[in-house]
């Protein structure tokens, strides 16, 4: 999870949009409000619109929820990723390691393939 990017996060049920740290500092800031930062105010909005027609036709009505990095509500994002960078592979700059007990998919299918060779 990069500071400097923005997730949108379908699960069905819930619909996350996830500011990263510098996004949401400078939405604090009032960034997207100053005319000289149109495409900051474009950025925000486009998350937005595409949440509005995730939702709008489904039944049930996930809920949409918008977090910043690190804050409480982020674990909405957090407990569903497929962690690529956890705490036991090399660290990516400027991506955050997920802290889980869940399997990434590519050690999933590196068990697999070691039970498929031996059975």
């Amino acid at each position: 999870i990069c500071p400097d990017s923005i997730l949108l996060f379908d699960s069905f049920f819930l619909v996350v949009i996830h500011y990263g740290s510098k996004i949401a500092q400078w939405r604090k800031l009032g960034y997207e409000k100053d005319p000289n930062h149109e495409n900051f105010r474009k950025l925000l909005e486009a998350p937005e619109l595409d949440a509005e027609q995730l939702v709008a036709e489904r039944v049930p009505v996930p809920k949409i929820i918008r977090c910043d990095q690190h804050s409480s509500q982020a674990r909405f994002l957090l407990a569903k990723l497929n962690p690529s960078v956890t705490q036991n592979s090399t660290y990516t700059d400027g991506s955050d390691i997920i802290f889980t007990d869940d399997l990434s998919l590519q050690v999933f299918l590196d068990q697999l393939q070691i039970l498929a060779v031996q059975g």
